[in-house]
């Protein structure tokens, strides 16, 4: 029987367009688990480079990765910070 040989999956990776992005974040918002909603945003913004996104915030490299990581919890003005340098925004919308 063959092994079968697995690889890390990393959805930065797979996050080519503002419309993917938009629905990764979407959907982890729908889950309404802070942890998972940083962490998106911290592929997202690896998606897109770290030190890209540190330069356009004005804040560190390394201190994004700690706050964007599934350990993180960064300030909200952060994560606004970050949406912003992404090109996306929050929007309310009644259920």
């Amino acid at each position: 029987m063959d092994k079968l040989k697995t690889l890390p999956w990393d959805a930065a990776e797979h996050l080519e367009t503002q419309e993917d992005i938009a629905a990764y974040l979407e959907a982890a918002l729908e889950e309404a688990d802070p942890a998972l909603v940083v962490a998106a945003l911290g592929d997202i913004a690896r998606s897109r480079g770290m030190t890209n996104i540190a330069r356009k915030t004005g804040l560190g490299r390394e201190s994004l990765y700690k706050a964007l990581s599934t350990e993180g919890n960064p300030e909200f003005a952060t994560v606004l910070k970050v949406l912003k340098a992404l090109g996306l925004r929050l929007q309310v919308v009644a259920v």
